[in-house]
């Protein structure tokens, strides 16, 4: 079963919905134009709409049938806080905030599923259409379970699926086990003394103790880590005096940990702690290091992986979907649901040797509007499969 006809029927209609998305980006929590857009499509399409869940966040709901069945889709609304440096028509209208992950293609692919299954309801159950904000850094995810998501809409399995650049046009990939990795925010705050640069002697430098941290944080991975226990640890910004004359008083660096098992996690966690106090003090500096725990890891489940690769064998074709592969250390709010429910994390590919080869992050990247099809289809052949008429 290839591509739904009749979704290719409207891919017009959807793809100037993303477009008019990605041209209006909204970072988390302040989706409301975009939940507006999904919440009137919904209900034109005579979907039941619930919204104000974890602030924009809105559910559909859409029942054919008394089998008791449930299933659970869910696409991301936000944006990220950078400036697009793309030219073609529908690109960011707002400075400093693009629709950088394709969270405009989720959305659309979602409800070209919607409008195909409130028109055929070739299924037996319900469908529950999940539209989260927030999941760039915000935790959308975990605040809609939070308020009670699953209590309320009740779901047998929840799906997600995600653009991946990386993978070719009209191939997916979805294993079970760990997909992505956990992710934590350190800070790391330095106290010397300040000075005049040319008396170092006088002072305690804490760029000096910083740099040194940078240095020893390295050696985590490679020094206190079995090699088959994957973790990174990065130091992404690093923050520090206001003179090219004056050694500061304080630096701070800022990163992130990223793992996929508890214990390593707790390993990075009192490692890093140890060499920010230990090297601190060996330069007569002071320093703490706050250690906020983030996302969870991404964790398939090992059945609704499979049930999940079926279907896409069944639009993309034998051959086109990947069941094995490795983890990535990127991270997913979607980990929160798969907690407290099973299902699976899906990758569409997008790339096409070209410009949506670009990767995600990136201010050049766009979503591949040829996705659009393929990725409803697969939502769509996920419900009938799962609830059979």
């Amino acid at each position: 079963m290839p591509i739904f006809n009749r979704i290719a029927d409207f891919h017009a209609d959807l793809t100037a919905t993303r477009r008019d998305i990605h041209a209006h980006p909204e970072l988390g929590f302040q989706e409301q134009r975009t939940s507006d857009i999904v919440a009137q499509q919904l209900e034109s399409w005579g979907i039941e709409v619930h919204r104000g869940i974890a602030g924009t966040g809105l559910v559909g709901v859409l029942r054919n049938g008394n089998s008791g069945r449930s299933i659970g889709f869910r696409a991301d609304m936000d944006c990220l806080p950078m400036t697009e440096t793309n030219d073609f028509g529908y690109r960011s209208t707002t400075p400093g905030k693009m629709h950088a992950c394709g969270h405009d293609g989720h959305t659309t692919m979602l409800l070209g599923a919607a409008r195909y299954l409130a028109e055929t309801k070739n299924f037996d159950g319900t469908v529950h259409f999940i539209f989260q904000p927030a999941e760039e850094g915000g935790g959308g995810g975990r605040v809609m379970v939070e308020e009670g998501l699953f209590d309320r809409f009740p779901c047998d399995a929840v799906y997600a699926m995600h653009n991946s650049p990386e993978l070719p046009l009209g191939e997916a990939r979805v294993m079970p086990g760990p997909v992505l990795a956990a992710a934590d925010r350190i800070t790391i705050t330095i106290h010397g003394k300040g000075g005049h640069a040319s008396r170092p002697y006088q002072c305690i430098d804490p760029v000096l103790v910083g740099s040194q941290i940078v240095v020893a944080a390295q050696s985590i991975v490679s020094r206190s880590m079995d090699a088959l226990d994957a973790a990174v640890v990065s130091i992404c910004m690093f923050n520090a005096g206001e003179a090219s004359n004056v050694i500061p008083e304080t630096a701070e660096l800022r990163g992130t940990v990223r793992t996929f098992k508890p214990a390593i996690q707790d390993k990075v966690e009192e490692r890093l702690g140890q060499i920010v106090r230990a090297t601190a003090e060996a330069y007569g500096a002071t320093a703490e290091l706050s250690y906020q725990r983030g996302y969870p890891p991404t964790v398939n489940h090992a059945a609704q992986a499979e049930r999940a690769a079926v279907a896409a064998d069944a639009v993309l074709g034998s051959g086109k979907v990947h069941r094995t592969g490795s983890p990535r250390m990127g991270a997913e709010d979607f980990s929160y649901m798969l907690l407290a429910r099973p299902g699976a994390f899906i990758n569409i590919g997008q790339g096409d040797g070209g410009r949506h080869s670009v990767s995600v992050h990136n201010p050049r990247y766009d979503f591949n509007d040829e996705v659009i099809p393929m990725g409803s289809s697969l939502f769509a052949r996920l419900a009938e499969q799962e609830m059979p008429r």
